[in-house]
């Protein structure tokens, strides 16, 4: 009889979960469907990107000229169909929720445990803005690129320390990128693999002139980013090999601390854009790179911003700017999302650089260039 009454009790509290779960499997189903078609979609297109690209890459091996129809032409498919549902009979994360994007407490954390290295931040971002102008200087980099890259990466406000995503009212990264040309965490350890000995050399030439605690606090800095360098050339010189140990080590998570790092920093961020400039010379582009189009590779890879600096302005208004990422790097840059072309790219960033150039921090750099 007790078993009867519980049971009988139960029965009311047990059909709305029911239902919910119930709903919940449709809505699944619904949404499962929709998304397969999607992917399917998705994935001919981006092989079809994929496969052009390879066959651009050999035709200019071979010294032939591109054309419309080595490049695909139609814009990605976008998934229009329901969101995955939320099983709210199920508690804990959901399926395809995304792993959390480490922020700047994470890579300092990692590099005190890693190397015992603390970064010496700069006493103002003023201080920072200087030693960076200093270095792109000293590069050969002129005043009007680094200027516009700067307004473009930070819309001409973004501090030496701005992780793309975090904000004083947003807390959530979506991005490791970090600094005044957002390097990645993966452009930290490709640096310092191929231009660590650099690097190494401008500290150890800084601590020939310093003396007492500078001086000491400078060797302790060069012992660390030695083991820096050391992990970062554990693994074949591969940006797909820098990128796992950038995004799933702790070893990698505390090399990207060091681009807050006042002696350290600015060399990385020149660095990335000094590889570009040099990719474009060595492809045989004499001419000074102008401040957009070094934006071009900086954002997309030196060699795919490289092809669309040198693309006829014809073609430049007709090729999708898909043909130039990956799926997921395209899928994450809403500025390539929003530029259904080249040419709508390049205008896209000439006034985003001309907007941020007016913003008080670029002025700032201008100001110490």
């Amino acid at each position: 009889m007790i078993l009867l009454m519980l049971a009988a009790g139960l029965a009311p509290a047990a059909a709305p979960a029911f239902a919910q779960s119930a709903d919940y499997q449709a809505k699944l189903a619904q949404y499962l469907q929709a998304r397969q078609a999607y992917e399917e979609e998705a994935d001919a297109y981006w092989n079809a990107v994929i496969e052009k690209r390879r066959l651009r890459n050999a035709k200019r091996r071979d010294h032939l000229p591109l054309t419309l129809d080595d490049y695909v032409l139609t814009q990605p498919p976008l998934y229009s169909g329901p969101p995955r549902p939320i099983d709210t009979t199920t508690p804990g994360p959901q399926p395809e929720e995304k792993p959390r994007i480490p922020v700047i407490a994470d890579f300092l954390q990692a590099a005190a445990e890693r190397y015992n290295f603390v970064p010496q931040r700069p006493a103002s971002e003023l201080e920072f803005k200087r030693a960076y102008a200093k270095a792109a200087a000293a590069a050969g980099l002129t005043r009007e690129q680094i200027i516009g890259v700067y307004a473009f990466e930070t819309g001409g406000n973004g501090g030496y320390d701005s992780q793309a995503g975090v904000s004083t009212t947003r807390t959530r990264a979506i991005s490791p990128a970090i600094g005044y040309n957002q390097l990645l965490s993966t452009n930290s350890v490709s640096i310092l693999a191929e231009h660590g000995g650099y690097i190494l050399s401008a500290l150890r030439t800084k601590a020939k002139t310093a003396a007492g605690p500078a001086k000491t606090a400078l060797e302790r800095k060069i012992d660390s980013l030695k083991r820096m360098i050391a992990f970062a050339r554990s693994v074949p010189d591969r940006w797909n090999e820098h990128d796992r140990l950038a995004k799933t080590t702790a070893a990698g998570f505390g090399i990207h601390a060091a681009i807050l790092d006042i002696d350290i920093g600015p060399l990385l961020q020149v660095q990335k854009l000094l590889d570009s400039v040099r990719f474009a010379r060595a492809k045989g582009y004499t001419a000074p790179l102008s401040a957009p189009e070094l934006e071009l590779m900086n954002l997309t890879g030196d060699g795919n911003g490289f092809e669309m600096v040198t693309m006829p302005q014809a073609l430049r208004e007709q090729v999708p700017t898909a043909n130039f990422f990956q799926q997921s790097g395209y899928e994450r840059n809403p500025v390539a999302r929003r530029t259904a072309t080249v040419a709508g790219l390049i205008a896209d960033m000439e006034a985003r650089m001309a907007r941020g150039a007016q913003a008080p921090g670029a002025k700032d750099l201008a100001g110490v260039f």
